[in-house]
């Protein structure tokens, strides 16, 4: 039949789809449909209005860019340097050495004997004067021996005394014998005893007398060996350091373990020198007698009058240089042994007035000319002109002067302390942002 055989072709056709077998082969798949067809696409016009869009945006960053820049400037690398009290002795200074604030009369207070400590009456800072007790020693032995000694100089005085008697009675016997003999009542032998035992009595009597001589003597061994134990003050001074305590032993040498050679250690307040050392090649700048100018690092704020004392006549081959010791013209009680000094040498004796600090600033901060002279003072992290009045040049610092400046209405006066630019840029602005430069 016709519709039958028309159907068959038809259902015995199978439809090919990818991943599935046909026949018992395998199909492969259909790439092609997977290209992307171009044909048509074309790329967007821009169009006027876009582009002035864009122009806007443009415009409207470069206005907010340089409305931050006014607002917020970009900071300034800037060299600070601080308002300083400058002294004018600066100028005159020929040398500038370091050393040391020395005792000349120092001693380290020690026993000729070795006993125990049992009593300390110093401590550090204590002022003692000559001969004063600083503490004392067990000395039960150095009592005994001297009790002992003077019970033998009792005994010697004693021995004179009978030593004495005998031969006033041995002189009187003589002299009787010397009477009978003339009177040829005894013999001559009896005045030979008389005269010998008044001659042995004699002898008696000053071997009576050098006795008495050697127990005075062993006393006073005695007492000099008891004084050993009071340690005293060889002359007024302080007490700078206490060595040993009650109950250590005190020995000369200290050689014995846990023994100490020295009970304190006292200075003389009065003899206080700076000792410094100056370098053979400028030795010949320093002479003695000539002005000094004495700083402390402990009292910074002041400055110490002085004089070359002496230039001690040897140099130090290890260092190369030669000690030069200056003395203070007036001694203040806050300087102490063991301070660090710095000794400017003068070249002149500077006035009252020539001592006097003065607030400074480098010379190199100062901008402008007469009175239109002028600062950067950095306050929170801005750089504020500060109009300033100057005075004489110190070194290369220039003196800041107070009062009102001339022609600005504004009154100077910075303060110690204050941060300045050490070098301003001569386009720096007031008010313009800095920060210190690493």
């Amino acid at each position: 039949m016709s519709s039958s055989s028309s159907a068959s072709p038809s259902a015995s056709a199978t439809t090919s789809l990818p991943g599935s077998a046909a026949s018992g082969e395998t199909a492969q798949p259909d790439l092609g449909r997977l290209a992307i067809d171009k044909t048509g696409w074309q790329s967007p016009r821009r169009t006027p209005r876009r582009r002035w869009l864009w122009l806007l945006a443009a415009v409207l960053l470069a206005g907010v860019a340089l409305g931050a820049r006014m607002l917020f400037p970009a900071e300034r690398e800037v060299r600070l340097a601080v308002v300083t009290r400058v002294y004018p002795t600066q100028s005159m200074t020929t040398l500038v050495s370091s050393g040391y604030v020395t005792a000349q009369r120092k001693a380290s207070v020690a026993s000729k004997i070795t006993s125990r400590l049992e009593w300390l009456g110093v401590e550090e800072g204590s002022r003692v004067t000559a001969g004063q007790v600083l503490a004392r020693l067990e000395s039960d032995d150095a009592r005994a021996a001297l009790d002992r000694a003077q019970a033998n100089e009792r005994v010697a005085r004693a021995d004179i005394d009978r030593a004495a008697a005998e031969l006033t009675d041995a002189r009187r016997n003589h002299a009787r014998m010397s009477r009978l003999l003339a009177e040829n009542v005894i013999s001559r032998s009896d005045l030979d005893t008389a005269e010998t035992r008044a001659l042995t009595a004699d002898a008696a009597a000053r071997a009576a007398r050098d006795g008495l001589a050697a127990a005075t003597a062993a006393r006073r061994e005695a007492e000099t060996q008891l004084e050993y134990s009071f340690i005293r003050a060889p002359f007024d001074a302080v007490v700078l350091t206490k060595n040993a305590d009650v109950g250590d032993i005190i020995t000369p040498l200290g050689a014995a373990a846990n023994a100490k050679a020295s009970v304190v250690t006292i200075a003389d307040m009065g003899s206080l020198l700076v000792e410094t050392d100056v370098s053979e090649s400028s030795v010949g700048r320093v002479r003695p007698g000539a002005p000094c100018e004495i700083a402390l690092d402990a009292l910074p704020d002041d400055r110490f009058v002085g004089r070359v004392h002496i230039i001690v006549p040897t140099a130090d081959r290890s260092k190369a240089s030669v000690m030069v010791k200056v003395a203070f013209d007036v001694l203040d009680p806050r300087v102490l042994p063991e301070m660090s000094a710095r000794v400017s040498f003068l070249d002149r004796l500077p006035s009252d007035d020539e001592r006097r600090p003065r607030p400074a600033v480098p010379a190199t901060a100062v901008r402008g000319e007469g009175d239109a002279r002028a600062v950067f003072v950095v306050r929170d992290g801005r750089a504020v002109r500060t109009p300033v009045r100057t005075g004489m040049t110190l070194g290369d610092a220039l003196e800041l002067l107070d009062g009102p400046v001339p022609g600005s209405g504004a009154v100077a006066g910075l303060t110690v302390g204050d941060r300045v630019v050490a070098d301003p840029p001569a386009d720096l602005a007031d008010g313009a942002r800095v920060r210190m430069q690493p």
